[in-house]
C-alpha cells in the first residue's frame, strides 16, 4: 500500500510549491517528495512511473484523498491496467490516510517550516536531498 499526499508551501516571491509525497506504508519509507508549481494527474503518474522504475516495485494498492488530479479518469486507467486498486479515504478524513498524514507533519515541522526557498529548483534539490 502506497499512500499519496500533497503539500503546499511558497517561494520568497509567494509563488506556490506543491510537493507530492509517497510513502510505502509497510516499510514507511519515503518513495518520493517532489516539488513541482502545480501537479496534474499526468505528472502524479509520471512520478508514480518513476518511483516504480527506481525501486523495482509496484504497489498493489494506492491510498489517497479525493483531489481532482487523485481522482482523474487518466489516474483510474493507470491503476487499472497496471492491476492497482485505489483505497480512496472518506472526505475531511486525514485520519484514513494516517502513515501519509504523520509524514506529512513532519515533512512540515522538519523541512518546510526550517527552509525559505528562492526558487522552485532549490525547494526541488533541498525536498530530494
Amino acid at each position: 500500500m502506497w499512500a499519496i499526499d500533497y503539500q503546499v508551501d511558497v517561494t520568497a516571491d509567494g509563488r506556490q510549491i506543491r510537493f507530492c509525497n509517497i510513502v510505502d506504508e509497510f516499510t514507511r519509507e519515503a518513495l518520493a517528495t517532489t516539488a513541482a508549481r502545480s501537479f496534474t494527474a499526468h505528472d502524479t503518474i509520471t512520478l508514480l512511473d518513476k518511483v516504480i522504475a527506481e525501486t523495482g516495485r509496484t504497489p498493489q494498492h494506492l491510498r489517497m484523498d479525493n483531489g481532482p488530479e487523485l481522482t482523474s479518469a487518466a489516474l483510474a486507467d493507470w491503476c487499472r491496467f497496471g492491476g492497482v486498486s485505489t483505497e480512496f479515504i472518506e472526505p475531511g478524513a486525514p485520519w484514513q490516510n494516517g502513515y501519509n498524514e504523520s509524514f506529512n507533519g513532519r515533512f512540515r515541522d522538519e523541512f518546510l517550516a526550517t527552509e525559505q526557498f528562492n526558487t522552485l529548483l532549490e525547494a526541488q534539490v533541498l525536498a530530494e536531498d
